[in-house]
């Protein structure tokens, strides 16, 4: 099973940007769809984008739409979040996680093989 590992966190302040890596461990990352996800502290874990295993389809949340974009390089095993206009309720641990699924999907039920998270604050 693939191993992920996040990272690209940190402190910054509204409008500021971040980009997130998710690396791989395994060959087989490009079977994999892979989705972001983030928790808020008392908060429940929620979807933030994913993408299909060719990088073509994309699914965001409404509240990211616009601002954040995901893409994929297969050849390095790597996803990335690219996270523009970031706001104080961005403010969050986010995970990747990968999935066997046919279509993009956005339950986290559907993702496995979560890595280990990298904080995101946006200060005000």
């Amino acid at each position: 099973q693939v191993q992920l590992v996040e990272s690209g966190g940190g402190l910054v302040q509204t409008g500021g940007s971040l980009r997130l890596s998710c690396a791989a461990s395994a060959r087989t990352f490009s079977s994999y769809i892979i989705g972001w996800f983030r928790q808020a502290p008392g908060k429940e874990r929620e979807f933030v984008a994913a993408l299909s295993r060719s990088g073509v389809t994309t699914r965001y949340a409404d509240s990211v739409k616009g601002r954040f974009t995901i893409s994929r390089d297969n050849a390095k095993a790597t996803v990335y979040l690219q996270m523009n206009s970031l706001i104080p309720e961005d403010t969050a641990v986010y995970y990747c996680g990968a999935s066997s699924s046919v279509l993009v999907v956005s339950s986290s039920t559907m993702f496995h093989s979560w890595g280990q998270g990298t904080q995101v604050t946006v200060s005000s």
